[in-house]
């Protein structure tokens, strides 16, 4: 079977929150759908929306392939990502397709690079140099699940040894340190970025609030992950490695089964 055959018999959906508010077009998502698809690594690319249309099974059903991998665009492996979404994925797959999630952006190996880049772009157009500008990552939190610190205090550790910025610190909204909490021990210039992977009311509205509040004119808003350029080249190597460990163990299989 060719690369090609083998990529027709592969479909991938891209989960995410989504947003139905008004104005909401989860139109960031739809563009990293389309980006990777025109790379042709499946047969189809589809997106699917916890809170949003299409939702997540009709994304699914949409899909023909036997075989379908799934992006989560989550910032963590917290309950959306962990239990919600495997939960309407199991209710969706009646036909009991093969189905593999594989890890969500925020713990994606690829994401402080990125993250970096952003920030380096805004200290530098705002005429901040970086080794006197603090990085603040700001993620939503939970006091009953503690996946969206420990995912932002990765990317966090990541972006400090690159030892580019003066410090690198996390800020949350559901817990401590709370942002101004973490901007009581910043000095200088500092760049917010929201650990968010959507359009939603936390990146948009809550962020851009909060650093207001904060009163300071050397605090500026890098905006959110889930828009910063190069989301699909994430998206698009975790879908490529997903599909040579799958051609990797059907080769393992042939010659163990003396079929190759």
């Amino acid at each position: 079977m060719s690369v090609d055959d083998e990529a027709a018999r592969f479909a991938l959906l891209i989960a995410a929150h989504g947003e139905r508010s008004e104005g909401a077009t989860n139109d960031g998502v739809k563009g990293i759908a389309q980006a990777v698809s025109a790379r042709g690594l499946v047969a189809e690319v589809g997106v699917g929306f916890i809170n949003g249309t299409p939702d997540i099974g009709e994304a699914f059903a949409a899909l023909t392939a036997p075989k379908v991998i799934v992006y989560p665009l989550f910032a963590s492996s917290g309950y959306f990502t962990r239990d919600r979404l495997v939960q309407l994925l199991d209710e969706a797959n009646s036909e009991g397709r093969n189905v593999e999630v594989l890890p969500p952006l925020g713990l994606d190996p690829g994401l402080p690079d990125l993250v970096l880049d952003r920030a380096s772009q805004v200290a530098r157009e705002n005429g901040f140099a970086p080794e006197a500008t603090s990085v603040i990552l700001l993620a939503h939190g939970s006091r009953r699940n503690s996946a969206s610190r420990e995912a932002t205090e990765q990317v966090a550790l990541a972006i400090e040894g690159r030892a580019l910025f003066r410090s690198v610190g996390i800020a949350l909204l559901e817990q401590r340190p709370f942002l101004d909490q973490a901007m009581a021990r910043v000095q200088g210039p500092a760049v917010v970025v929201g650990m968010f992977s959507g359009e939603g009311m936390h990146g948009a509205s809550d962020a851009p609030r909060l650093i207001a509040e904060l009163n300071r004119s050397d605090v500026v808003y890098a905006g959110v992950i889930g828009n910063v350029s190069g989301i699909e080249n994430l998206v698009a190597r975790a879908v490529a490695e997903a599909l040579r460990r799958t051609a990797t163990a059907a080769a393992e299989w042939r010659h163990a089964a003396g079929r190759d």
